[in-house]
Order: C-alpha cells, then sequence, then structure tokens
C-alpha cells in the first residue's frame, strides 16, 4: 500500500508539474487540444493505475476487482481527494463540462461493451436446463426488493429528486437498484468455491442471469420514461411493444444472422481482428435500433453480447481479445469515473447517513427475503435457499451503470446517486463472505457425485473442444465415410462445419460440392437426434454446413483454411495409402498445412453398414489413444454399436511386474468404459492381449469380434511426411476394411 500510495503521489506531481500552466480551475474550449488533452490522459493514468492496485487488493482479501475500481474513484473524487486537497482535485479533475465531456465518452463507451462482455457471459443453455426454479427466484427476487425500492422513492424528500414532478421515473430507477444483482460477482464468488457445477451453483448463476436480463429491461423502458418527460400511457404501450418485438426478432431472426456474420467475416477477412471489429459493429448497430424505438442503448449492447455468446463461430481467442481491452482498460475507468461522480461526504449529515444505511438493510432484507422465499417456491431446502439469498445481494458494477445512467439523464441528484454507489459497494462487500459461509454448510448428494463425477470426464474430453470442424473430401468411399463421420459428430454437439471438396483424381475435374454438403447434413441431423435423447443435450440447432469446391488440395490451401479457426481435420481421399501402409503424397499435402488434430478415413466395402458398427478401438492410457476412443464413443448412435476396447499388454515379467500390469490393464480400460457411458454406451467389452505385438493383437481381436470398423488414435510424428507410428502402418498394410485414424 505505502508503495501503491508513493506511485500515485508521483503520478500527480508530474502532473500537476506539467498541466499548471494551464491553470486549476478551468480548461476553456481552445485548450482542449492542448492542456486538455494532458488532463485526460492524466486522469486516465491515475485511474488505471489506482484501480488496478486497489482492485489487486481487494482480489487478495476475496473482494471483487470491481470494488478496489469504484473505491480509487472514491478516493479521487470530491469523497476523499476533493475533501482534504481541493486544490490538487480541482487541477487534476476541473469543474469543466468540456473536460468532464472527454473522460465520460470513454465512460459512456466503457458501459456499452461492458453489457456485451456480461451479454456474452450470460449462459442461456443454462438459463433452459434450470428451468423452473431460477425461473421462480429470479421472479421473487426482483418483485419483493423493486417493490420495496419504488415504495421508498414516494417517501423520499423532495431535495432527494432531480424532479419532483417524475417521481415515478425515479420510483422506477430506485426499485431497479434494489432489485438487480450482478451476474460477474456472483458468477466469480460461486466459481472460486468450485460450486460452479454444482445444482446449486448453477441455480443461483441461472437466477443472477434471469434478474440481470430482467433488470435491463425495466431499466431501459425507465430510460424511455424519462426521455418522454412524464408518463404517457400510449408512449410507454410503444415502448414495450418495441421492445418485445426487438426481443423476439433478436432471439430468433438475429441469433441466425450474427452467427452467419461473424461467419463470413471470419472466413473472408485477412486483416487482424476482423471478427472483433464485426462484433463491435454489431453492439453499435443494435444499440442505436434500441435508442430508436424508446429505450436505452444498453439493452441493445446486452442482446448483442448474448447473441454473440450463442453463436458456434464464438471462440475463445475472440472472447480473450474483447476481455483483455475490456477489463484492462474500460473497466477502471468506467468504474473510476463513476466513484468521481460520487460524493461521501454528504453522509455527514446525519440525516443521510441514517438514510443510505435504510436503503441497504431494506436492499439486503429484501434481496434475502425475495431470493429465500423463491427458492423455497422452485423446491430447495431452506439452507440452499439461504445461501442463494446471500448469492443475490450483491449489486456490485450492475448497480453502478445503472445508477450512472441514471444520474447522466438526470432522474437521480448527485446525493440520491452517492447514495446508491455506497449501497452497491457495501452489499458487493459483504456477499462474499456470506455466500462461503452458506456455501460450506450444504453436503453434496449422490446424485449429484455421479454428475460432477460425469463433468470431470467432459472437462478432459476431445471432443467437447470442438469449435469447428473441416473436411477435405472428394466423391471417393472415403470421401463419404469421413464427411459421414465429421457431420455425425457436428450435428451432436450443433458446431459449423466446412466441406472443401476436390477432385478424386489428378484428371478429373470437380463442379459441384453439394454432394457431400447434403450427406454431411443428413449425418448432421442423425447427430442431433441422438443429442436430443440425452439429458441435456440436443437443445442447440442442426450444425450450419458450408461447402466449396477446390480443383486440388495443397498445404498452401488447407493452411490458409486452417487459419480460420478450425479444431479437426478430417481427410477422405482416393488412394490414400501405399501397399507399403504408407500415406499417398495427396495425404501428405491435404495434412502438413494443418497443426491440429487429424482424422484420416479409410473405408472398406461396407461403409455404413445395415447391421450398425461393430467398432474395435485399442487403448493403451496415452492422450492419443483416449482421443481415438473418445471418437469411436461419438461417431455412432450407441443402440446401433457395439464397442470393444483392446488394451496390449506388455510381455510378462516378474511377479512383481504381473501385479502393475493389471492394475494399468485395470485403469485404462476403466476409463474408457466412463468415457463410453458418457457418450450413451451403457457397456463395452473388455479385452486385453498379452505377449503380441499390437498390430498382430488388434487384427486378432478385429477377426474375433467380427469388427467392420477399426479407429485408432496416435501421435503424429515430426518428419518431411505424415508419420503415424509402425503400428497405424502395419494395421493399414494388413487391414482391408473400415479403418479410421486419429492423429494428435
Amino acid at each position: 500500500m505505502k508503495r501503491l500510495a508513493l506511485c500515485v503521489a508521483l503520478a500527480a506531481a508530474s502532473f500537476a508539474t506539467v498541466a499548471s500552466a494551464g491553470g486549476p480551475h478551468h480548461v476553456s474550449a481552445g485548450q482542449l487540444g492542448g492542456a486538455g488533452e494532458v488532463i485526460l490522459v492524466a486522469q486516465i493514468a491515475l485511474l488505471l493505475l489506482l484501480g488496478r492496485g486497489l482492485g489487486e487488493v481487494m482480489q487478495r482479501i476475496g473482494q471483487p476487482a470491481v470494488v478496489g475500481q469504484l473505491l480509487a474513484g472514491l478516493m479521487l473524487g470530491p469523497s476523499l481527494l476533493g475533501w482534504v486537497w481541493p486544490a490538487a482535485h480541482a487541477l487534476i479533475f476541473p469543474d469543466s463540462a468540456q473536460q468532464k465531456s472527454l473522460v465520460t465518452g470513454i465512460s459512456d463507451v466503457g458501459i456499452l461493451m461492458l453489457l456485451l462482455l456480461t451479454g456474452m457471459e450470460t449462459d442461456i443453455k443454462l438459463v433452459r436446463r434450470i428451468g423452473g426454479s431460477a425461473v421462480a427466484i429470479a421472479s421473487t427476487g426482483v418483485a419483493i426488493p423493486f417493490v420495496c425500492g419504488f415504495a421508498i422513492a414516494f417517501f423520499l424528500p423532495a431535495t432527494l429528486l432531480a424532479n419532483a414532478q417524475s417521481r415515478l421515473v425515479a420510483a422506477i430507477f430506485l426499485g431497479t437498484a434494489l432489485s438487480i444483482s450482478s451476474i460477474k460477482i456472483v458468477a466469480m464468488v460461486v466459481r472460486e468455491m468450485n460450486f460452479m457445477r454444482r445444482n446449486l451453483g448453477q441455480i443461483i448463476v441461472a437466477s443472477a442471469i434471469l434478474e440481470d436480463t430482467i433488470g435491463w429491461i425495466i431499466i431501459s423502458l425507465a430510460l424511455g420514461l424519462a426521455a418522454q418527460s412524464g408518463f404517457s400511457l400510449k408512449s410507454f404501450a410503444g415502448t414495450l411493444v418495441g421492445t418485445a418485438l426487438f426481443l423476439a426478432l433478436s432471439y430468433t431472426v438475429g441469433r441466425r444472422a450474427v452467427f452467419h456474420l461473424i461467419r463470413w467475416v471470419n472466413d473472408t477477412f485477412v486483416s487482424e481482428f476482423a471478427v472483433v471489429t464485426a462484433i463491435l459493429v454489431v453492439m453499435c448497430v443494435m444499440a442505436l435500433i434500441t435508442q430508436a424505438i424508446g429505450v436505452n442503448t444498453v439493452l441493445g449492447a446486452f442482446v448483442a453480447g448474448v447473441l454473440v455468446g450463442q453463436s458456434p463461430m464464438r471462440s475463445q481467442h475472440v472472447d480473450e481479445q474483447l476481455r483483455g481491452l475490456i477489463t484492462a482498460f474500460l473497466m477502471p475507468v468506467f468504474f473510476g469515473v463513476s466513484g468521481l461522480s460520487a460524493d461521501l461526504t454528504v453522509l455527514k449529515d446525519p440525516h443521510m447517513a441514517l438514510l443510505a444505511l435504510m436503503f441497504v438493510l431494506v436492499a439486503s432484507f429484501a434481496k434475502l427475503g425475495g431470493a429465500f422465499l423463491g427458492g423455497r417456491i422452485g423446491g430447495l431446502s431452506g439452507k440452499e435457499s439461504l445461501a442463494l439469498g446471500c448469492a443475490m445481494n450483491a449489486r456490485g458494477s450492475t448497480e453502478v451503470i445503472v445508477a450512472t445512467i441514471g444520474l447522466t439523464m438526470g432522474v437521480l441528484t448527485q446525493t440520491l446517486y452517492s447514495m446508491i454507489v455506497a449501497m452497491a459497494v457495501l452489499t458487493t462487500m459483504a456477499m462474499p463472505p456470506m455466500l462461503r459461509w452458506s456455501l460450506r454448510r450444504l453436503p453434496i448428494s449422490d446424485e449429484e457425485r455421479e454428475r460432477l463425477q460425469r463433468e470431470e470426464i467432459d472437462a478432459e474430453s476431445f471432443v467437447g473442444q470442438f469449435e469447428r470442424l473441416l473436411i477435405t473430401a472428394d466423391d471417393s468411399s472415403n470421401g463419404k465415410l469421413a464427411t459421414r463421420i465429421a457431420g455425425f459428430i457436428a450435428g451432436h454437439r450443433g458446431i459449423p462445419l466446412t466441406v472443401l471438396k476436390t477432385s478424386a483424381s489428378a484428371t478429373r475435374g470437380v463442379t459441384d460440392a453439394a454432394p457431400l454438403q447434403e450427406e454431411a447434413l443428413a449425418s448432421a441431423k442423425a447427430g442431433h437426434r441422438v443429442a436430443a435423447t440425452e439429458q441435456g443435450e440436443g437443445r442447440q440447432e442442426v450444425a450450419d454446413i458450408s461447402a466449396r469446391v477446390e480443383s486440388d488440395l495443397d498445404s498452401e490451401i488447407i493452411m490458409r483454411e486452417a487459419g480460420k479457426g478450425y479444431d479437426l481435420l478430417f481427410v477422405g481421399l482416393a488412394r490414400m495409402r501405399t501397399e507399403n501402409g504408407k500415406f499417398a503424397p495427396r495425404v501428405d499435402a491435404a495434412t502438413s498445412g494443418f497443426s491440429g488434430p487429424i482424422a484420416l478415413a479409410f473405408a472398406g466395402r461396407d461403409v455404413e453398414p445395415s447391421e450398425g458398427y461393430r467398432i474395435l478401438v485399442p487403448v493403451n492410457g496415452t492422450k492419443a489413444s483416449r482421443a481415438g476412443a473418445e471418437i469411436a464413443f461419438a461417431l455412432s448412435p450407441a443402440s446401433e454399436t457395439r464397442i470393444t476396447a483392446l488394451y496390449v499388454a506388455e510381455r510378462s515379467g516378474g511377479f512383481g511386474r504381473t501385479f502393475r500390469r493389471r492394475d494399468a490393464e485395470r485403469a485404462v480400460l476403466d476409463d474408457a468404459a466412463a468415457l463410453a457411458e458418457r457418450y450413451g454406451h451403457g457397456r463395452i467389452k473388455k479385452a486385453v492381449h498379452t505377449d503380441k505385438a499390437p498390430e498382430d493383437a488388434i487384427l486378432a481381436e478385429a477377426k474375433a469380434a467380427g469388427t467392420n470398423l477399426i479407429v485408432i488414435g496416435a501421435d503424429r510424428r515430426v518428419g518431411a511426411s505424415l508419420y503415424l507410428g509402425q503400428t497405424v502402418e502395419r494395421i493399414l498394410q494388413r487391414w482391408s476394411g473400415t479403418l479410421v485414424v486419429i492423429g494428435v
């Protein structure tokens, strides 16, 4: 803290030296090109420095970083610096409307970006899965505090209202401020407690998402009323209908439009961060639409974030790019400016301090009571409902945004705004220890333990990390097999798929990619139907599949396409192997440009047997063999598939070595069985072969089990050409049936 204070003092002193020539109190319009810019840079530097420092301190003591950023603004504003050193405050933050507009403009952009990020982190699928409990909790958790805040507003003295004639709008704002929860802070504490995957943790987060969404709709309508300078039933009805239409169109037509836009930009533009630009344009357009229909831009930014977050084309690196800009720059500036706008010196007045305390108590007990009641209605126990009430009491960043908008729109006075900010800080700081205390008292049920074990498998999943798949194929049987497998997996998870079709030979041209696209789409629909039978799955749409023709494929074409964000390359081309078991040059050309995992499809006589697949998958505990096993379990319906997991043991040794070998066999086969069960294959056959070469054991078991498909996972070896090991090479020489090789 001493170092932090020293840094702040040095920064302020340096600024004072540079800017003193411009005068401490006033900055004219002409000065904004010179001293005004210096002042702006100094303000941002101080807000970033102090906000980051205090945010770090808060996180180290178990508090959200946003509390530190708010405290930074309070310390630099009239609440502290302006109180103990007015001259320094006037120098750094001059009382000039033109100067204030500079940093306020950045802060306003920060509001939109924060809501975009909040929307992107809003898990609509989670809300759907939780269902009735979350709706009951959100309904009572919003209604009871809202009614309390709404009622309080009608008893406030007129001096606390910006306009005594618009008490209704102020009441809506105050009711929303008391009823809203901060999804970011709720999710942070739940995640920190390792409760994000627990049943109650998911209910808490889903309820906070619903409350956030309801709150932004209410506040947008309130802003529409404020802009109309009075209540008009006709105008309010028009705003309400416009909002409903906007939400309905956004979550139907808009969702697909955003997905296709992001995909088109990702696949077409070669410049850096083009997808980020597209997302920001979507945010601005939707914000302008909501402003045009009579509600505030914040609703458009929030909904834009939800649509982007639901897009199958949303990738982790895009999230990181946006989150880095927002959390490193815009958040400290926005919350710092919010703190600057508050003046806690008003609490020196005992009446104001008592009123602020009443706000905190009413807000806390109303939220706790509303969430507790909703939890009991939703079927939760008393302890679970208490934990839920503790979680919902954090207002945090959401309430500060609401209050800032109200102050900017002239709905709230400076005094009332300061009280709301104080309430946000106190309730946010009280929530983490209360929630930690309540969550530690909750036992775990057997059903929940089993679900968590399944999700631990999912966390290490190879298939579960896929966001986009790429196929390079032709009209050969190998191409059709690769397309069917990829389509089924894509449809099961609702992820986009791209087909690059090429000719089956160097002499014959290729004119139409539609047949392979239709093949992939049919398989995707089958995969979607299978997912629909599994609990909590199948609600996503059928995978989006695009296809195009390439006259021939080489490493440059694949490398250029791979840069668009694919996770797995399927290859299905004619004559993929030579007689000695090596890969043909076309396979080398197709795979050398792709650095990620590959899946090579070799079709036998019966590509899709009528009686279903009888799959053999060798497992040995390596990452590559586990990836192969996952593909085997995921590529067809469990009801139509019989699977054998084969472990090839090392040659016999001493007595102790035999026992260690058996422990290894059991562990690897049990892991394969658990993985198979996660994909709906309740029972699989386990086989162990000893004292045989791996290829001999695989082919012997394939013959004994009547296998019509072998799936092998292997490590890609470094070299001038594709090489997946001696076992794969020998299997390619000797096996004439259907084979899928996964290279990791």
